[in-house]
């Protein structure tokens, strides 16, 4: 589920987002998933998010 990229949210804890990505990567290690593949994975959600900027900017 995309979300709109112009669209105005109340301000989140700046601590927010680095607890979620530090208890994300604490389960995928947990979860037997080498250092290679939480790269892996990092790059494809890097990879969804340049498709989504991309398509969004040739929207416009």
């Amino acid at each position: 589920m995309a979300l709109p990229f112009d669209q105005s949210q109340a301000p989140r804890d700046a601590r927010a987002l680095p607890i979620l990505a530090k208890t994300i990567y604490r389960e995928l290690r947990s979860s037997g998933y080498t250092t290679k593949d939480v790269m892996a994975l990092a790059g494809e959600l890097l990879g969804l998010l340049a498709t989504e900027v991309r398509d969004a900017r040739n929207s416009d």
